[in-house]
């Protein structure tokens, strides 16, 4: 990592920008492959729990594509659903999504599915900009994830999805951040200890 600022918040602006633009300069075929294994250990944790709703998110800006595994586990008797920013600084609610299901975009642009069905997910992958071992994720910073948490009742399980390089010592955690109950990277399935 580069030399970044002690401020909490600018320090957490400057490895958001470090850590998307070292995602979006991994060649196609890495990633690609990393992908792979990613969905490998993603569907090696899921396996075992017995079908209910998870949620993952389309991907973005060079994010993990979780469409692949979401098939194979719909076909295994799951229901998918999207995350979806229905108004700003609100908790996002969860859309069902199907391949081939019409799909509109959010706010800002993101894929989601057209229809507006909910569905309330047992497990939710979350896109990981940057994160640390004690569980802690960095995201694009609009607290879209932080404030769906704290609305979830209960709370479903939360697996950070994203590549090796997005790890890092510590985020710095600030007071509204809930640590993940998994990390999964292309390489390791790390399992958060409780706080």
């Amino acid at each position: 990592m580069g030399d970044l600022p002690l401020d909490s918040a600018a320090f957490r602006a400057a490895l958001r920008r470090e850590k998307i633009a070292a995602r979006l300069a991994q060649p196609e075929t890495s990633r690609l492959r990393a992908d792979a294994l990613i969905r490998g250990r993603l569907a090696e944790l899921l396996h075992p729990r017995p079908p209910g709703v998870f949620a993952f998110c389309w991907p973005i800006r060079a994010e993990v594509d979780c469409r692949p595994l979401a098939e194979k586990l719909i076909a295994a008797g799951w229901r998918a659903a999207m995350p979806t920013v229905v108004e700003t600084a609100a908790p996002m609610r969860f859309r069902a999504w199907t391949p081939g299901c019409a799909m509109g975009a959010d706010p800002f642009g993101i894929p989601v599915p057209a229809d507006d069905a909910p569905l309330v997910p047992d497990v939710l992958l979350l896109p990981l900009v940057a994160f640390d071992r004690a569980g802690y994720r960095l995201g694009y910073g609009g607290g879209y994830f932080d404030r769906t948490l704290a609305a979830c009742v209960p709370r479903p399980l939360t697996v950070g999805v994203g590549y090796a390089l997005a790890g890092v010592s510590s985020i710095r955690p600030e007071a509204h951040d809930v640590p993940l109950d998994f990390i999964v990277t292309e390489t390791m399935t790390h399992r958060v200890a409780p706080p």
